[in-house]
């Protein structure tokens, strides 16, 4: 399944750049990442948990960054087993460039799974694929932007059982 889309996020290409680089950044905007070690240049391991349809996997898997052009484009790309629940691949092309507000964030996003996940039929795994991708890209616009002038500053992306992140804390990391 492909599916693409953009948004801007308000803050200049530099500051995106090294959040997409940040590995902190990465393990807070995968939705149910349990875990994230490693680093961009040799890859990441990654323990994920999720949800799909009736089926509840944990997945254990590795992410890497490739095709980087820097501070204009790369890849991120996924792969994990989820034991009996079957194994998961997908990659996003992620492409920045500077717009009028900030950065302008595209990305394609290529989904495929097999198993018993695959039996679930395309329309849930289509669905499911979206949500993901919405999440993650929502996720990391937070993380970067910080809240909206409406919200309050508390919130939301934590993973499951663990404290969650404040809003928009890389963005203030960086420009200390």
């Amino acid at each position: 399944m492909l599916l693409a889309d953009q948004r801007t996020i308000a803050a200049d290409p530099a500051t995106v750049w090294a959040a997409i680089l940040d590995p902190e950044v990465l393990r807070v905007c995968i939705p149910g990442c349990e875990s994230l070690t490693g680093s961009p240049s040799e890859g990441y391991e990654a323990i994920v948990t999720q949800k799909v349809g009736p089926v509840k996997a944990r997945f254990t898997g590795h992410v890497t960054l490739s095709d980087i052009v820097d501070g204009r484009s790369l890849t991120i790309s996924g792969e994990g087993k989820g034991g009996a629940a079957g194994h998961a691949r997908g990659s996003a092309k992620v492409a920045m460039s500077p717009s009028e507000g900030g950065t302008l964030l595209s990305y394609e996003v290529d989904v495929h799974v097999g198993g018993k996940l695959a039996q679930l039929g395309s329309r849930i795994i289509d669905g499911f694929s979206r949500k993901m991708a919405d999440q993650f890209f929502e996720r990391f616009q937070t993380a970067v932007e910080g809240p909206a002038e409406d919200e309050p500053e508390a919130v939301a992306v934590g993973a499951e059982g663990e404290a969650p992140a404040k809003k928009g804390w890389f963005k203030r990391m960086i420009s200390r």
